[in-house]
């Protein structure tokens, strides 16, 4: 049966590549968002930001069973209703659930008891039961599933096909008709209780943010030491298959990692001090990178500094909570002269100009075009890739 599926905070990361596949799956979508731009942008047959396989699949569906708006009433028709809002964390890394509610609220009055509502980004432990709560006190009734996203910026159409869904349901209804919903999409489905959905989700991200906290404190640990890190790496991974997957260092940011670990260490009462640990290393990275260049040039003091590379993530122009901004403001306090170069950004310094003015470099992330790069002035890389 085809459904209609109403996507609201469709038009970002999350929402489209959700969207997009389900329109391949001859499901009617529509791209609820306040960002008109995004909108405009989405119903014009672009996409507002890179995302791999997106552009066929957008230009195939762009009105005809994908549209993009800003109208709720939208809501009205719709057999399924997809909440793509995560949680943030405040000033002292303690969850913001109260910003989840008010979308939640912002939009109940378009919804009703037959839809099947489905939460699709990070939540607190816990908060799948309060909004099943208020909406049912709300309708009268509620079917609430937690089906959340675990794909890498850029990759998610690719991953939807290709990962697990878990699912999660406030009844069987709810989780039956979830289940139906993905399995369009997703080669397997996961069922767990929404609690345990729920940390699921945290841990996922978690993991990944603790794995990269242990190479970067390797890296921090050797190089502070005079050491060659990558000479010990090499010889620690080579033919030895249990450590194939050990990470590599590097500028752990994004929208999910960092603020995941401090939801679980939230739900923790605060006892998590893996995941504290892991925000120390990993936050102290930037200052370990400035002070390395900063050795090596005698001083940054009204010298002028090229970051290459802005983003979060390489190959990408998503700056979501770069850590390059930390280092760029850590350098600035040193009273270098910051030169900010990203191929994937408009607004940065081309690389050309960067390579000819700068008298350092820190390599912020290892896009592609910067693989194959010969710095003949000082550097600092943590990636490994101009060795």
């Amino acid at each position: 049966m085809t459904k209609t599926v109403t996507i609201i905070g469709g038009c970002g990361h999350v929402g489209i590549p959700l969207g997009l596949t389900l329109a391949e799956c001859t499901q009617n979508v529509y791209l609820l968002d306040v960002n008109q731009k995004a909108v405009d942008t989405i119903n014009a047959g672009k996409l507002p930001f890179l995302e791999e396989d997106a552009d066929a699949i957008l230009i195939k569906a762009i009105g005809k069973n994908l549209n993009a708006t800003t109208d709720p009433k939208v809501l009205l028709k719709s057999h399924v209703v997809v909440f793509v809002t995560g949680t943030p964390v405040d000033e002292h890394h303690n969850p913001r659930v109260h910003d989840v509610l008010k979308v939640i609220q912002f939009y109940q009055e378009y919804l009703n008891p037959k839809q099947l509502i489905v939460l699709r980004s990070t939540v607190y432990p816990g908060v799948n039961e309060i909004i099943h709560n208020l909406l049912s006190k709300k309708m009268g009734s509620c079917k609430l599933a937690f089906c959340p996203e675990r794909i890498l910026q850029g990759k998610g159409i690719e991953e939807i096909y290709q990962l697990p869904q878990i699912v999660s349901g406030s009844s069987e209804e709810a989780e039956n008709e979830a289940s139906d919903l993905f399995g369009l999409i997703a080669p397997k489905i996961l069922k767990l209780k929404p609690i345990e959905a729920e940390i699921a989700k945290l841990m996922t991200n978690t993991w990944r943010y603790l794995e990269f906290a242990i190479a970067n404190q390797f890296y921090m640990m050797t190089e502070s030491q005079g050491l060659d890190f990558y000479k010990i790496y090499g010889a620690l991974k080579e033919d030895y298959p249990r450590a194939k997957h050990f990470a590599k260092p590097g500028l752990a940011a994004g929208p999910c990692l960092f603020k995941d670990t401090m939801q679980l260490s939230a739900f923790h009462k605060n006892n998590f001090f893996m995941g504290q640990s892991a925000m120390l290393v990993n936050e102290g990275l930037p200052v370990f990178l400035a002070d390395q260049l900063e050795k090596k040039m005698d001083g940054l003091k009204n010298k002028k500094v090229a970051i290459l590379g802005m983003t979060f993530k390489a190959n990408n122009d998503d700056i979501r909570e770069s850590l390059a901004f930390k280092l760029k403001k850590v350098l600035e306090m040193k009273m270098a002269d910051v030169i900010c170069s990203d191929e994937f950004l408009g607004n940065t310094t081309p690389l050309n100009q960067a390579l000819e003015t700068a008298e350092g470099f820190i390599l912020g992330v290892p896009h592609e075009k910067y693989l194959s790069l010969k710095i003949n002035r000082p550097f600092v890389d943590c990636w490994g890739v101009w060795k």
